[in-house]
């Protein structure tokens, strides 16, 4: 062996290594629109919305199809592009590449700490009535989980794929199940032990469709649109795929299919079996249904799934907030220690970062013991973080096609609807940012929501802008 691949094999990679196949990125793409959001959310959006909760997620899905399909072609025009932050940097500016790496970071954080919430409310499934964790439990079970998820990201990034490909597969087939079995207790008009019928007509029979009227549908909206946070994980693994050209708008297609099969039919299958005002708001509803129709036994199965889906959520929210971290130190806009990977090609400085701020966030446990009170707070700050990234995308797609016209012109994945149709999905996320002011939980997360906006402000000036201007000098030195 010569000394130069002696050499290249002891020093580490200065780039990310596209090692994730089509098998991986087509079930990552199905386990980002299935997470924590769906399994526990779903059960509070229920008692907001009641059946109404079917259009909350198809009128979403249908905007997050077109957000996606603009992502994809911007993705696709220039394959240099490794993830938003430099598609960002590249058509709008460095200010909002700054702002989109950092709060992409920081909402996956605070998607961590949502899920450890989630993790506590499902472990009390096993725990007898009226006991619960302590505080202190409740931490020491968050820091442990973050400890397992740090090192399964430590290994090598076609090995999170694999077993992100695991953990979507169980969520997939425990969905399916799900479908197969209510819909079988439905057809047979099952009868719970407390004489309710199964059937398709109790998704209108208690109330109609909107029985919580109009206010009800539209705070619905929250908790579902964190439901959907996690499909544009595809956006932050271009430079890891392989063959994206062909791989990427097979991901993309599929969303629409995605979001009718795994969130409305399922939902409309626990709504037939379990009336709407019986779900527990508290309670995952896939599990409640069981519960509900008297089969603890797939009640216990079904609770395992949705612990699996939660490690999931936050093993993606890790693996993507250490690529941010990658890009933005590539930038100057992050430390650059965060820039260097590991022999296995891993930003592990970027890992460790995030699973930091992430455990801390169990912290959150001790002042906020209720896990569900703590599963909203941080779920209603993470979605408006998304809200203004998801905006940003529609911004950057405006620009690609006022700045680069002949790229649009050769793209073979073209956004259906194109600029008009940006700006019908940038209304809706404006409609929904001010849908988060109608409850008093949701706008107590929009008011404290600009401290961060300032927060960047401060941080751009006073530590980016003078690393800028100290290169420029040099270079005309």
């Amino acid at each position: 062996m010569t000394q130069t691949s002696q050499n290249s094999l002891q020093s580490p990679p200065d780039q990310l290594q596209r090692k994730l196949s089509n098998r991986h990125l087509q079930l990552i793409a199905i386990g980002g629109a299935i997470g924590t959001g769906l399994f526990m959310g779903s059960g509070k959006t229920i008692s907001l919305a009641g059946p109404s909760i079917l259009f909350i997620y198809m009128i979403i899905g249908l905007m997050f199809f077109f957000l996606m399909r603009a992502l994809g072609e911007i993705l696709l025009s220039n394959l240099h592009y490794k993830s938003f932050i430099d598609m960002a940097h590249d058509l709008i500016g460095p200010g909002a590449a700054y702002y989109i790496g950092w709060s992409y970071w920081l909402g996956w954080v605070l998607v961590g700490i949502a899920d450890l919430a989630a993790i506590i409310n499902y472990l009390n499934f096993w725990l007898p009535a009226g006991v619960s964790f302590t505080p202190t439990g409740q931490a020491l079970i968050s820091v442990g989980c973050v400890l397992f998820v740090l090192g399964l990201n430590l290994l090598t990034v076609k090995l999170f794929g694999e077993i992100e490909f695991w953990f979507a597969l169980i969520k997939i087939l425990a969905i399916l199940g799900l479908i197969f079995i209510g819909g079988f207790m439905v057809l047979n008009h099952f009868q719970s032990p407390d004489g309710t019928a199964s059937s398709f007509s109790n998704i209108w029979a208690h109330g109609g469709m909107f029985p919580q009227g109009g206010n009800g549908f539209l705070a619905g909206f929250q908790i579902a649109l964190f439901a959907f946070v996690g499909v544009e994980l595809l956006g932050t693994m271009a430079a890891e795929t392989k063959d994206p050209e062909k791989n990427l708008p097979k991901a993309v297609n599929a969303i629409p299919t995605r979001i009718i099969l795994f969130y409305v039919l399922s939902l409309l299958v626990v709504m037939s079996v379990t009336p709407w005002n019986q779900i527990p708001a508290d309670q995952s509803p896939f599990v409640s249904l069981f519960l509900h129709a008297g089969i603890p036994t797939s009640a216990i199965i079904m609770n395992l799934v949705v612990l699996s889906s939660v490690m999931s959520s936050m093993n993606s929210g890790v693996f993507s907030t250490s690529r941010m971290l990658f890009g933005l130190a590539r930038t100057n806009q992050a430390p650059q220690a965060l820039a260097r990977l590991s022999k296995r090609a891993v930003p592990a400085q970027g890992l460790i970062f995030s699973c930091f701020f992430i455990m801390a966030g169990a912290g959150l446990q001790y002042f906020v013991p209720n896990t569900i009170e703590a599963f909203t707070l941080a779920s209603s700050l993470c979605v408006i973080l998304f809200i203004s990234i998801w905006g940003l995308i529609m911004v950057c797609y405006l620009r690609y096609r006022k700045l680069q016209p002949e790229l649009h012109e050769r793209s073979t994945f073209k956004m259906p609807g194109g600029v008009w149709m940006s700006y019908v999905v940038l209304v809706f996320l404006f409609f929904a940012l001010i849908i988060l002011s109608l409850e008093a939980d949701t706008l107590k997360a929009l008011i404290v929501s600009p401290l961060w906006v300032i927060l960047l402000t401060i941080t751009y000036r006073l530590l980016y802008l003078p690393r800028v201007r100290k290169s420029a000098a040099l270079e005309r030195a």
